[in-house]
């Protein structure tokens, strides 16, 4: 049986995710009550449903022992758990507040005032902060709904291992990712964009690859690069660590970082089941 919780702020776009999973086959149950998890799961493995979803957020009083020793009773019955954190920069949340023009459900009275709503966010990240040590994390700041449901699909389809791997590319023009364990800046190699006949094509377009191929300082970081991730992997492991994000960042996101993540993810790929391969710029996130 497999099971994805799925959590993380409010207005991250963990609606959007639970209606993906759901026309993916999931039994989906938004704002699920933490402790209800396992009787839950139980029930629904019985009568013959071995693809579940929920949503556990701030409304259901989450918390993180009920969460993680739910989680351990899950694994040693074989459930593959796997669980989805969503979080976003706390001005990209205000804005789609003001879009929405819904209310935070962490706003409440207090006398005569009203929790702002940056407060509201800024309380609820600090609730689920530590739910992050056990969750894969997704930045969906400045993200579209289709970007969001296909990372979501990758997420859930990858194969079932100790650790899924993920390296995702970015460019630092458009913000560091906030979901990133380590973060590597690849602007210092030669950049394809000065190339006018390469400009057009990505770090995944052959002319791009020959043209970074044939740089020692390209071939030199990625050995390094993967040199230092299978060095520290194992100390991960020793922590309990299901996820861990490799953040690779060049200029715009379109050529140096994309390579780059291509390589270490065709690497690790022949070492572990788990690896998540993400391009920020190039997966239809709004410019």
């Amino acid at each position: 049986m497999q099971l994805i919780v799925v959590t993380g702020l409010s207005g991250s776009g963990k609606t959007i995710a639970l209606n993906e999973l759901e026309d993916l086959g999931y039994y989906c149950i938004d704002n699920l009550p933490g402790t209800f998890l396992v009787p839950v799961t139980k029930h629904l493995h019985d009568v013959g449903r071995d693809r579940l979803a929920v949503a556990l957020d701030s409304r259901g009083d989450v918390s993180l022992n009920d969460l993680a020793s739910q989680i351990k009773v899950m694994e040693e019955k074989k459930v593959d758990v796997r669980v989805l954190c969503l979080t976003a920069s706390t001005p990209v949340l205000v804005q789609r507040y003001s879009e929405t023009r819904r209310q935070h459900p962490l706003s409440r009275r207090e006398g005569q005032s009203l929790d702002t709503l940056t407060d509201a966010i800024e309380k609820e990240r600090a609730f689920l902060d530590p739910i992050v040590t056990y969750a894969h994390l997704i930045d969906t700041s400045g993200m579209l709904p289709g970007t969001l449901r296909k990372w979501v699909d990758d997420f859930v389809n990858v194969k079932e291992g100790d650790l899924i791997l993920t390296f995702e590319s970015f460019g630092f023009k458009r913000g560091l990712p906030m979901a990133s364990d380590l973060v590597f800046d690849v602007r210092c190699l030669p950049n394809p964009y000065w190339d006018e006949s390469l400009r057009p094509f990505t770090g995944k377009d052959q002319p791009v690859i020959d043209f970074l191929e044939k740089s020692q300082e390209v071939r030199s970081m990625v050995n390094d690069i993967a040199g230092f991730i299978e060095k520290w992997l194992p100390y991960y492991l020793a922590q309990n660590r299901h996820y861990l994000t490799v953040a690779i960042g060049c200029t715009g996101g379109q050529h140096r970082s994309v390579y780059i993540v291509e390589a270490l993810s065709r690497y690790f790929g022949q070492k572990y089941r788990s690896v998540i391969t993400r391009h920020r710029a190039l997966d239809s996130v709004t410019k």
